[in-house]
């Protein structure tokens, strides 16, 4: 995801959770739809094989096959949107409270210093199964400036245009040549993306998660199918065609990414700015479908097989779904503040099931107040429910996951407590640039999504990954521990220490010979050799191009505080293994952060 749409953080204050209303504008069918009630059989079935990329539509970047990182945690700032769309369409689902079914016994009790919360139907969000086999949908522009839905006919255009060379995660370039409106700009640069979407003005070829904060804070996006695609497998293609009166992309048969389930779409832009979605078969499940102006965070979530015409307000809409159930964080923060004070930083979230899909945990930063380390400002703490107190949240997920044991390694080099350290290190970290030694901007400290330290970059075994590098001489280079403590660099930006506290800290650039094989977004891995060349960085090389922390160490708080939260799933009691498990984590988290923050902060994770 570019960076620059790190500016669109303070539109979370707003959130804009768009109310439904508008009207249909109507528009026409194209010229080669076959008429309702035909029959026609879908094109896909009997279309060639063999590549063919005509002129005026170039073959993509043959590239080298990108490789999907396994990840602790992705692009943790713009978890809150998922989160929020998530609640929003899950509310929708599931009608008012007052209809809800309850489960025996209290929704919410502590047990000792863990607070346990019941789900009845409000906290765990049910398998959204993918409906739209078979339908066609068409999006219609509102006089909100936004788009309605109505039915279309599910048949697709015959004529399938030149077939696309894409691999995977890839995009090529084929212009709409119409002027097309949306969204009130004119858009004709476009770009078909093998991820099931086609975006306006800029290419997509991130391997970041498809989720709903890519749909909003992305490029402005026709998404009839965003999933993890991949062309290169099995028999699926990708066409496209190009006319005066439609511009039309089908994706023909293509499985998902490492996955022998595939999905057939199509896809067509009119020039009267009305867009028409067509669903064949469809054995992937995850995926989202809907437009987006981009960069922003205005969106209706939509049930999209629902009775037409459905209203979709003024900004993105769509509807996310998903095979398995996942937590409704929203919920689970306004459920624990009817019972406990708002006077938590942050939120540890544990639960009784694997909900997880996407990472191993995670962490959503809600609210930063704090200038200089890399977030910009915002606060959406009340609509988690908290009056301004809380910042941040993780999900840890199912506790049956983790050791027995808080100190054993078990992922990698990491324990539970120092997963639990990166997760909530992720309110500070990692996120910062500097100024390099030739006076440009420079990100090669940071690492997988952004948001961790570099394999490459000498951390001192920071939780929030990279190495403790032993630098051999000439240029040769082994790591020698990871994962163990905050560095006096992550304690700036965590406002224990001051800018002259920090010493000066290194990364190797252009790494080579590494043994074993190991990229910038790698976990940390002790006993790897490289050589390269050493860079150093001060304290302020970062601050040349963030500015200060303010505020300062003098004036930041050296308690966190944190609540330790155990979802229990509808129509089961809380596991009494379970709940001493969480708060014997709990009880050496405190320990471990006091001795990672060198005795600096302490963890105060008391529920009275």
């Amino acid at each position: 995801m570019p960076r620059a749409l790190r500016a669109l953080l303070p539109a979370f204050v707003a959130l804009g959770l768009a109310a439904c209303g508008g009207s249909n504008d109507g528009g026409g069918n194209g010229s080669d739809s076959p008429p309702p009630g035909t029959g026609a059989p879908n094109p896909c079935a009997t279309a060639p094989v063999e590549t063919d990329a005509g002129p005026g539509i170039p073959d993509a970047d043959p590239g080298i096959r990108r490789r999907k990182t396994e990840t602790i945690d992705r692009n943790p700032r713009w978890r809150v949107l998922d989160a929020l769309w998530t609640h929003r369409q899950h509310a929708d689902r599931r009608g008012p409270r007052s209809a809800r079914t309850a489960a025996s016994g209290p929704s919410s009790i502590d047990i000792g210093d863990i607070a346990v919360l019941q789900d009845e139907g409000d906290l765990i969000v049910a398998p959204n199964q993918l409906d739209l086999r078979g339908l066609g949908l068409r999006f219609t522009r509102n006089p909100s400036g936004g788009y309605d839905i109505a039915r279309a006919d599910s048949a697709f255009r015959s004529t399938l245009g030149t077939r696309l060379t894409l691999t995977d995660d890839d995009s090529a370039q084929v212009n709409v040549p119409f002027a097309f409106p949306f969204y009130g700009q004119t858009q004709s640069t476009a770009f078909v993306n093998s991820d099931g979407n086609i975006t306006f003005e800029e290419e997509d070829r991130a391997s970041d998660p498809r989720t709903v904060a890519r749909l909003l804070t992305g490029p402005p996006r026709v998404a009839p199918f965003l999933s993890d695609l991949d062309p290169t497998t099995g028999s699926g293609r990708v066409f496209a065609h190009a006319a005066a009166d439609q511009y039309t992309v089908t994706w023909c048969n293509v499985r998902g990414f490492d996955s022998l389930r595939t999905a057939t779409l199509q896809v067509t832009l009119l020039p009267d700015g009305a867009i028409e979605m067509k669903f064949a078969e469809m054995t992937l499940l995850d995926a989202i479908v809907g437009v987006s102006p981009g960069h922003t965070g205005v969106f209706t979530p939509a049930d999209l097989s629902a009775p037409p015409p459905i209203a979709g307000g003024t900004g993105a809409v769509g509807e996310r779904f998903a095979e398995r159930a996942e937590l409704d964080t929203v919920e689970v923060a306004r459920k624990f503040y009817t019972s406990h004070s708002d006077e938590y930083d942050q939120l540890i979230i544990w639960t009784d099931a694997p909900l997880i899909q996407d990472a191993f945990a995670f962490e959503t930063t809600v609210a930063n107040e704090i200038r200089g380390i890399g977030l910009d400002l915002f606060d959406a703490s009340r609509e988690f429910g908290s009056g301004g107190a809380l910042r941040s949240f993780a999900v840890m997920d199912f506790v049956g996951k983790y050791p027995d044991n808080p100190r054993q390694r078990f992922l990698g080099e990491n324990s539970t407590v120092s997963v639990l350290g990166q997760e909530v290190g992720h309110r500070w970290l990692a996120f910062f640039e500097f100024v390099d030694h030739h006076g440009n901007r420079s990100d090669l400290l940071l690492g997988r999504g952004a948001a961790h330290w570099s394999f490459f970059f000498d951390s001192d075994a920071s939780v929030m990954e990279g190495n403790d590098i032993q630098d051999l001489g000439g240029g040769s280079f082994r790591t020698v521990a990871a994962v163990e403590r905050y560095s006096l660099l992550d304690q700036y930006a965590m406002g224990l220490v001051g800018p002259n506290d920090v010493p000066p800290f290194f990364y190797v650039e252009s790494p080579v010979n590494v043994v074993p094989a190991r990229d910038p977004d790698d976990a940390p891995r002790v006993d790897v050799t490289f050589n390269g060349t050493r860079r150093e960085v001060l304290i302020q090389d970062i601050i040349a191009f963030h500015g200060p922390r303010v505020p300062s160490a003098g004036q930041s708080a050296r308690i966190h505080r944190q609540a330790f939260v155990f979802v229990v799933g509808a129509g089961r009691s809380p596991d009494p293994a379970q709940v001493d498990k969480i708060d014997r984590i709990r009880r050496e988290w405190e320990t471990f952060f006091r001795q990672a923050t060198d005795d600096r902060m302490r963890a105060e994770t008391s529920l009275r």
